[in-house]
């Protein structure tokens, strides 16, 4: 098959999508650092998809068809209570790939994943990604390493969760966001932050209003920007430096 710049694609989870040579390919950290040797294999399976805001890639328990990388998109993983409350595990941007569970062995999980900000992944067939993965190569590596980072986010959240206070958790949020966005704008409610965070929603409307007085964002209308990046870094816990400082250091060069 030849580039993918040189096709459409449409697919059941969202509209046609062109992608234009491998710019697109390239905002995802993982497929950006792969070989060509690697690419050429993986490319026929290759698939552009456009994420909606609150889409459900996997349920709990269900055993995925594709593996997901964001490029411009961003997706929560999170553990849902049998009361319906909810509580973000770890994001899932441009560095990673969302459905570890299919090669770590464990084929399913306990946990959902949705997208935390609409934009544009590529997907990839299972049996591909597991075939290429057995053979050892450059993208086993990357794998394993991306998982030791997404590991350390997500022992980090619930350290975060624990200690820190309700607009600490916000300060980290934004940040981590911000790390996988293309723009400084989020389109997110206060309702879904709150379901991210597991706090309450008033907490989090408190929090925001502490943020958007000190001028660190802007938020009306389901929609937050951030204004002042170093401010929200004065601000923030320890556990976002440590997070991004693990990040930087396992994630390939860019």
């Amino acid at each position: 098959m030849a580039g993918l710049g040189r096709k459409q694609h449409t697919n059941g989870d969202g509209k046609v999508i062109p992608i234009k040579g491998f710019g697109d390919l390239n905002r995802n950290y993982l497929l950006a650092a792969l070989p060509e040797s690697v690419l050429g294999r993986l490319r026929p399976a290759l698939e552009p998809v456009e994420l909606a805001l609150g889409q459900v890639i996997y349920e709990p328990d269900e055993t995925l068809s594709h593996v997901y990388f964001p490029t411009t998109a961003i997706v929560s993983l999170l553990y849902t209570m049998q009361n319906g409350s909810s509580a973000e595990m770890g994001v899932v941007g441009c560095d990673g790939v969302v459905g570890i569970a299919v090669f770590m062995g464990g084929d399913t999980t306990p946990n959902r994943a949705v997208v935390q900000s609409a934009g544009s992944a590529v997907r990839l067939e299972l049996e591909v990604f597991r075939e290429e993965f057995e053979r050892i190569s450059e993208l086993h590596r990357l794998l394993l390493l991306y998982t030791q980072a997404l590991l350390t986010q997500m022992s980090q959240t619930a350290v975060c969760n624990r200690l820190h206070s309700v607009e600490q958790q916000l300060c980290r949020w934004l940040l981590l966001s911000h790390d996988r966005l293309p723009s400084n704008e989020l389109v997110m409610t206060q309702e879904l932050i709150a379901n991210m965070l597991g706090v309450r929603r008033e907490g989090v409307s408190v929090a925001a209003n502490q943020l958007q007085k000190a001028g660190l964002i802007s938020y009306q209308r389901g929609r937050i920007i951030i204004v002042d990046r170093l401010g929200l870094e004065r601000a923030v816990c320890e556990c976002y430096q440590v997070v991004k400082t693990e990040c930087d250091r396992l994630s390939p060069p860019r």
